[in-house]
């Protein structure tokens, strides 16, 4: 487990579904680098736990975490992978526990399945490049006292999504492309299929990656470039809703006025 920030204020754990890419990691220090850059505030406690290589917090650590963030995949999050089904395992025991967790990309779908849902590969097949979403009209406090808007773009990269929540579940964003880009469960589980975290350089690299694969062709490849060129990820806005979740406010390390909106959601 490698860990980053002081020992005290509070903690989170990143649970690493993926390895690093070496473009990741000279650029960012890995997509561990990547999530802390967006989310870590001074005198928190930031912890990695490299869940696809079968590393996982033990359960009587898990009482000193203040909260998870589930990263995306190269992985199929309705798979039976060893690790799959033992990640499976701790978010069920994360959820009676009431931990806040944050699921990314293939950490949405996870989080989807783990409550009871049902995640398959998408009918319509990929979604790469920047999309807008549409958030509800009645989004949970505290995420509706960030006054932002009810569209927002995002960067997205998958071909899997959730098709089926449980009743419990509510959807709080929608596109025209995948009908749940986000859910919340309770007030501590929110899912978003999109990536916040990523930057389009990030997303360029990945699609190289994905030609070289052959898991796409060079012609979805060159229109997910374009279209991703035409429009920027609000990626201030999709931070403050991250923070917010996790931590119950939001705010700035240049000194701005605190949000200090409680825990409830």
């Amino acid at each position: 487990m490698e860990k980053m920030g002081g020992n005290s204020g509070k903690r989170f754990g990143v649970l690493l579904c993926a390895d690093d890419s070496e473009y990741v990691k000279k650029m960012y220090g890995g997509y561990f680098g990547v999530f802390v850059k967006m989310l870590e505030e001074e005198g928190e406690r930031w912890d990695v736990y490299k869940v696809a290589r079968g590393e996982f917090p033990k359960d009587d650590e898990l009482i000193h975490y203040d909260g998870f963030v589930i990263t995306g995949s190269c992985s199929d999050a309705h798979g039976n992978d060893t690790w799959v089904s033992q990640l499976l395992i701790l978010l069920k025991k994360l959820n009676i526990m009431n931990k806040k967790i944050l699921g990314i990309c293939f950490g949405h779908q996870i989080l989807g399945r783990a409550i009871g849902g049902k995640v398959t590969r998408s009918p319509t097949g990929w979604d790469l490049g920047v999309r807008n979403i549409t958030l509800s009209p009645s989004l949970p406090y505290p995420l509706s006292s960030l006054k932002i808007p009810s569209k927002l773009s995002i960067i997205e990269c998958h071909r899997d999504e959730i098709r089926e929540l449980p009743a419990k579940a509510e959807v709080i964003a929608r596109s025209d492309k995948t009908g749940i880009e986000m859910f919340r469960y309770g007030d501590h589980i929110m899912g978003i299929q999109g990536h916040p975290e990523y930057s389009k350089d990030i997303l360029f690299n990945i699609i190289d990656r994905l030609i070289h694969q052959k898991f796409i062709t060079e012609n979805l490849a060159m229109k997910a470039k374009e279209k991703a060129g035409m429009k920027e990820p609000d990626k201030e806005a999709w931070k403050r809703v991250c923070i917010t979740f996790l931590k119950g406010r939001y705010s700035e390390r240049n000194g701005i006025e605190k949000m200090n909106i409680g825990g409830i959601f």
